[in-house]
């Protein structure tokens, strides 16, 4: 070999071993100190605080975000082992939507805040201390950003925010909301005018009230009310009127995130129901025995394993600044692929279980339930097919 193949090879070498001492350390920690008390903390509708801290001290929540704030710079494809492991091994979305809300929240500030603003703000979530959240959608918009009506009138070194943000990931205790507002004429629509503005939890005038779901029962999900809120002009995100481009670069990310996570959950069905379908017996064998039981069981790796390739060939692209129309194009069909991936594993090893599969307390169970939400959140199916065509020209 060549010393520049040499090179790749060894570069390509201490990727992998990153990648998988990562996986090896996610693994531990979701096994933990995340799995054995998911029903528990269902049952309570929250989870502690204290996770965030733990999770800050190795090193989950600053991966990806710059080393002066307390982050530790990523690429997409060494993210990919953490989103899928906390999935298979913690077992729940709602922990992993509020664990990682910093991740939806925290990006328009490192990339749009001001060096002060980013030195106040980044450091305490990354360090657990602090819990970060976005807020786009409202009541009567839903994926339609650009009819979002909630308002940022200037006032002096003020901005007075009034309005209402709905199915708010960690809405109740974020202590940072990074919140979508119109700053342009009053009762204006469409995308222009709509900015991005930082608004501090404390807020007087900021009122919440927490909503009833069908899963992610111990994820914060609020509606939240700004009732003339005031926040200081410093706390806008890049310029005004430049909202819709940062809310759309933030989607892709998200989206990658929980094509991730749906084929993390995809697998902890399969494990559960091959688990199952080796110790439960039936007709005189054990069901994996039986024909019919093992095909559903191939059924699921085949989706699974498509959709683990996929991620990573988007992940490598993303990785190689190939993220132009087409790679937004792939991801938005890759969200879509790895949800449905998860229903249908969902929904095959809740079959194999039988009546426990009908259980709290399976894990399958309690993934089935969530799936849902997996379609919906950061663009619905729907939504996606049609971005997806628009940006390939067709």
């Amino acid at each position: 070999m060549t010393g520049s193949s040499l090179d790749l090879q060894r570069s390509l070498d201490e990727a992998r071993a990153d990648r998988e001492a990562l996986a090896d350390t996610v693994t531990r920690f979701a096994r933990t100190e995340i799995a054995p008390h998911v029903d528990a903390w269902d049952a309570a509708g929250e989870f502690p605080r204290a996770l965030y801290r733990r999770a800050a001290e190795l090193g989950l929540l600053g991966l990806g975000y710059p080393e002066e704030y307390g982050g530790t710079p990523a690429s997409y494809a060494l993210r990919l082992p953490l989103w899928r492991a906390l999935s298979r091994h913690g077992t729940s979305g709602g922990v992993l939507a509020s664990l990682l809300s910093h991740n939806i929240g925290l990006p328009p500030v490192v990339a749009w805040g001001s060096d002060a603003v980013r030195a106040e703000v980044i450091p305490p979530v990354l360090a657990g201390e602090q819990i970060a959240a976005l807020a786009i959608t409202e009541p009567g918009g839903g994926s339609d950003v650009a009819r979002l009506a909630t308002t940022a009138r200037r006032d002096g070194d003020d901005y007075v925010v009034s309005g209402e943000k709905v199915f708010i990931t960690s809405g109740m205790r974020a202590d940072w909301i990074t919140a979508a507002v119109r700053t342009g004429e009053p009762g204006a629509r469409g995308s222009g005018g709509i900015s991005m503005l930082l608004i501090p939890g404390s807020s007087a005038g900021l009122s919440r009230s927490a909503l009833a779901k069908m899963g992610w029962l111990c994820s914060d999900t609020a509606h939240l009310r700004f009732d003339e809120v005031r926040v200081p002009a410093r706390y806008l995100l890049g310029e005004e009127g430049a909202g819709f481009r940062i809310i759309m670069g933030n989607f892709n990310a998200e989206r990658f995130g929980l094509a991730a996570s749906a084929l993390g959950f995809a697998e902890a069905c399969f494990d559960e129901a091959l688990a199952w379908a080796r110790q439960r017996r039936a007709f005189g064998a054990a069901l994996v025995e039986h024909q019919v039981i093992r095909h559903k069981l191939a059924d699921m790796q085949m989706r699974i394993q498509s959709t683990a390739a996929w991620c990573e060939a988007i992940a490598a692209r993303a990785d190689a600044g190939n993220t132009g129309p087409e790679w937004v194009a792939q991801v938005c069909l890759l969200k879509n692929h790895a949800t449905q991936t998860m229903q249908f594993c969902a929904d095959q090893a809740v079959q194999i279980l039988g009546g426990m599969g009908f259980m709290r307390g399976t894990v399958s169970e309690r993934i089935y339930r969530e799936v849902k939400v997996m379609m919906i959140g950061g663009g619905a199916e729907e939504i996606m097919k049609d971005l997806a065509a628009r940006q390939l020209g067709l």
